[in-house]
């Protein structure tokens, strides 16, 4: 089974030359080779990038450096900002940058609530001429984003985390899969797709978090499978669970079907994002 993770992050310590716009809860540097060691240890084929918007906003430089070292590895997904009037040249510029694969909105950051903002809906418009999904972080926006779905049905749009708010720390959030049904009621969108990435954090019990798979498994059955991505959304979890438990929660558990892992932790995110990924 090839075994590739929708989210993970890597970042160098603040210095002058790159220096970060704020703090990430984590560790004070994840290289791209300590990312690189932590898969490796898993057992993880591949990842996606995401460039870390905390520390470098829409700056996705460190994220293309660490692609340029271990091209076969990773892929890249880059935040852009809806409203910079130039957005559909950078998303242009974007599209034909090695190793880029996506794009994303942080919905969640200061960004219009309107679903007919012209902005967002500018760069939906461009990621489908370029081809480039749209991953947005968007909990407690899951209206807005079924509205843009339906104005923008030939766009690829990806919910990150199952569309819920996680936590960086313990303790566990009181009522973490409060959202739910406004997570599955998005599923009647057709392009949209939806990453299960940081699932652990949501859980109230120890390793191997058996109380997520009951809302997780409602989440797949509405999409349907293939529509779903397993992730860790790794380094921001790791106040509260390894990399190791990460993957193995998911790659060891007992309520899913070998076919359905193999779709879950890799084909899927191959056919959603077009990574033609060998071993």
């Amino acid at each position: 089974m090839t075994i590739i993770d929708a989210q993970v992050h890597a970042y160098e310590r603040n210095h002058p030359t790159r220096p970060w716009a704020n703090v990430l809860h984590g560790p004070a540097e994840v290289t791209g080779k300590d990312m690189i060691a932590a898969m490796d240890a898993a057992g993880v084929d591949a990842a996606i990038l995401v460039s870390v918007f905390t520390m470098y906003e829409f700056d996705a430089s460190y994220a293309m450096d660490v692609y340029a070292a271990y091209p076969h590895r990773f892929r890249l997904i880059k935040p852009v900002n809806p409203s910079d009037l130039s957005v559909e040249e950078t998303i242009a510029e974007w599209s034909t940058t090695p190793g880029a694969i996506a794009i994303r909105i942080m919905l969640n950051r200061g960004i219009s609530d309107d679903p007919a903002d012209a902005g967002i809906n500018r760069v939906l418009a461009a990621a489908a001429r370029y081809n480039l999904p749209v991953n947005l972080l968007c909990w407690g926006r899951l209206e807005q984003v079924r509205q843009l779905a339906l104005r923008n049905p030939h766009t690829q749009i990806v919910v990150d985390h199952l569309g819920l708010q996680q936590p960086y720390e313990p303790p566990p959030l009181d009522n973490p899969f409060g959202d739910l049904p406004a997570v599955i009621a998005l599923a009647d969108c057709p392009n949209v797709a939806i990453k299960i990435t940081g699932a652990c954090t949501l859980s109230k019990q120890e390793y191997p978090y058996q109380d997520i798979w009951t809302p997780v498994r409602k989440i797949l059955d509405a999409y349907g499978l293939t529509r779903c991505m397993w992730g860790t959304d790794w380094t921001r979890a790791i106040k509260i669970l390894s990399y190791q438990q990460g993957v193995d929660a998911f790659r060891t558990t007992d309520q899913l079907s070998s076919q359905e892992l193999s779709l879950l932790m890799g084909e899927n995110l191959q056919n959603i994002y077009k990574w033609n990924f060998k071993l």
